[in-house]
């Protein structure tokens, strides 16, 4: 027996009903402009065309894409898109999606570089290049490195940076085992999450060896704070991106492991998001 066929609704009653359905309004105008051909940036479009009625094939890409975000998938994966420190990312299942807290992180590591050109800088856990593309895209004269464990990581950060025409030297490895350059900075965006937290139930789309470091969340960090500074040129800093309620702890590995002038950063929430410090100057 054939079901009967779903109404066909319009703009406004495809948008109200993904909203009656869980979604935030952003979401659901976003998922329609894609499912319509359309540029994220065309939101006033939808409202110029709110009664023009969906074709079944764009009505029916819609639903389904309003079914996946509704399970938890992030949009980003969906659409394969998302901004990062003005940059148009391109993203998928493989790597985590670029969070706007970690911009800071950027601010930050564009802060303590001196002027002068050419200085070195190593981004550890790359993911899909985001760090390191920001970094390039703001300071072309860098020399920018970035590492991952993940080759399929890799493979994102890789076409990131073709797309967006920015010179990074990506590089498969674990942290800083087998590094042998020095940098002036170093930051990373490593993995923080405790194995058992309850808030790794919420982010099952993402890659878990992204998310997840050990039993306090801080396995991954206290290895790249002991690498480090081998891999620093006097003076260089170290910055940290790390979990809410951790910057205390990494701010006391910075200051056992020789770092100084050791601090944190608020995110766009005011939590204290980023941590890092510098080694003394000879």
């Amino acid at each position: 027996m054939n079901r009967p066929a779903k109404p066909a609704l319009c703009v406004s009653q495809a948008i109200a009903a993904a909203i009656a359905g869980g979604l935030d309004r952003l979401d659901a105008q976003l998922l329609l402009l894609r499912a319509l051909g359309k540029n994220a940036h065309e939101r006033a479009w939808l409202h110029a065309h709110d009664t023009d009625m969906l074709g079944p094939t764009v009505q029916a890409a819609f639903d389904a894409n309003v079914q996946r975000r509704a399970a938890g998938e992030p949009l980003a994966y969906i659409t394969g898109h998302k901004e990062f420190f003005g940059l148009d990312l391109r993203v998928d299942a493989r790597v985590l999606v670029p969070r706007p807290d970690t911009e800071t992180l950027v601010e930050w590591a564009l802060a303590v570089l001196p002027a002068a050109p050419n200085l070195s800088v190593l981004d550890l856990g790359t993911g899909s290049g985001a760090i390191a593309l920001a970094l390039k895209a703001t300071r072309p004269d860098l020399q920018l490195s970035a590492i991952d464990y993940s080759e399929d990581a890799l493979a994102v950060a890789r076409a990131n940076a073709q797309r967006l025409h920015l010179d990074v030297q990506f590089l498969q490895g674990s942290w800083l085992n087998g590094v042998q350059a020095r940098f002036q900075v170093i930051v990373s965006n490593p993995p923080y999450i405790a194995a058992q937290d309850q808030h790794l139930r919420a982010l099952t789309h993402e890659p878990l060896q992204a998310l997840a470091s050990g039993p306090d969340g801080l396995d991954d960090i206290r290895r790249i704070i002991t690498q480090a500074p081998a891999h620093l040129h006097p003076g260089g800093w170290l910055l940290l991106e790390h979990g809410f309620d951790q910057a205390a702890a990494v701010r006391g590995l910075l200051t056992a492991a020789g770092f100084c002038d050791v601090q944190s950063r608020n995110d766009l929430s005011g939590i204290e998001r980023c941590s890092g410090g510098h080694l003394p100057q000879v």
